[in-house]
């Protein structure tokens, strides 16, 4: 136990210091003490119960949850929404306005940020977002083919352009179906200077944000064209695929599933997005739980944007 005048000192400087708002180096000054004192006393200060912290986290908010993510799948971020719905636009909406803040408050200058095309919650994403104070030479990537239906196609354009715009970066398109015909189509799309000017930023992604997609298409991907067929996405069920990232195919365990197909793609690839620094899965709701999860232990993704719900099913899982 202390002396009662190391005790009188311990609580004058703590009235100082978290009633009084006064800076560490003012108290050390004021009371004629080092600085390395008065870090000394707030430490036994608390060790004595004359100081306890707190605090209070605000209903919707789930630290505690997001911590346990973070520890369970090894993350370097999750950020969990508050969400009342089953709906899965309404879920979309949610997880996509906390997307746009986590982008508006994370950007550093210099960054080059990859952008799925064909996500309806990074669409919301960006619907969600206000215009940031510039940052220099950000460049944004569109990081799977944008091309398909035309109707369908202005959302991919949208999606890459007013994000771009939104950022102040500049835009490099990757002007291509994101599903080719042939392996044989492939070849000769890569050929193309401008596919090969947008592919070969893929390796300098640093901030990566990507939808993750159950085997099952949504709406705005089917709606584009850049589908398989109902053949090739059984043949794809049938070898354990659960989701994809970027029309990649894996299972829940979170390794790719090998198909021909993959041949056929126009995307940046699973190993390139697991180097990214800062690989950002935005995707709730129960349709996509065993995609979120192969995502997360396939290490796919180091950060997650998703719903309350999906989280707690996450962490109450065994292993």
């Amino acid at each position: 136990m202390a002396q009662i005048d190391e005790l009188r000192l311990m609580a004058r400087v703590a009235r100082m210091y978290y009633e009084n708002d006064m800076r560490q180096s003012d108290i050390a000054n004021q009371l004629g003490l080092s600085q390395a004192t008065i870090s000394r006393l707030f430490k036994r200060a608390k060790e004595e119960g004359i100081v306890r912290i707190s605090v209070h986290v605000p209903q919707g908010v789930f630290s505690e949850l997001e911590e346990q993510i973070i520890d369970k799948f090894n993350l370097r971020d999750a950020i969990i929404v508050d969400s009342i719905h089953d709906d899965e636009q309404l879920i979309q909406r949610d997880i996509g306005a906390a997307a746009a803040y986590y982008i508006e408050s994370t950007i550093k200058p210099n960054e080059v940020i990859g952008l799925s095309s064909w996500s309806s919650t990074l669409l919301a994403m960006v619907d969600a977002m206000h215009q940031m104070p510039r940052k220099p030479d950000v460049r944004v990537v569109q990081i799977l083919g944008g091309i398909g239906n035309p109707s369908a196609e202005i959302h991919a354009t949208r999606l890459t352009s007013r994000f771009a715009k939104l950022v102040h970066g500049a835009a490099a398109f990757l002007p291509a179906p994101g599903v080719l015909g042939s392996e044989g189509a492939l070849q000769v799309l890569l050929d193309d200077p401008y596919v090969q000017e947008a592919m070969a930023l893929f390796n300098e992604v640093t901030l990566a944000l990507v939808g993750i997609g159950a085997v099952e298409p949504s709406e705005l991907l089917a709606d584009s064209g850049n589908i398989f067929s109902n053949e090739e996405l059984d043949m794809l069920r049938n070898n354990g695929a659960v989701g994809d990232i970027l029309l990649r195919f894996f299972n829940v365990s979170g390794q790719p599933v090998e198909n021909s197909l993959d041949h056929r793609v126009v995307s940046m690839t699973l190993p390139q997005l697991r180097h990214v620094g800062r690989s950002v899965g935005v995707a709730g709701g129960k349709r996509k739980f065993n995609a979120i999860l192969g995502a997360l232990r396939g290490g796919l993704i180091n950060i997650l944007i998703t719903d309350c719900f999906t989280a707690q099913r996450l962490a109450d899982l065994i292993s």
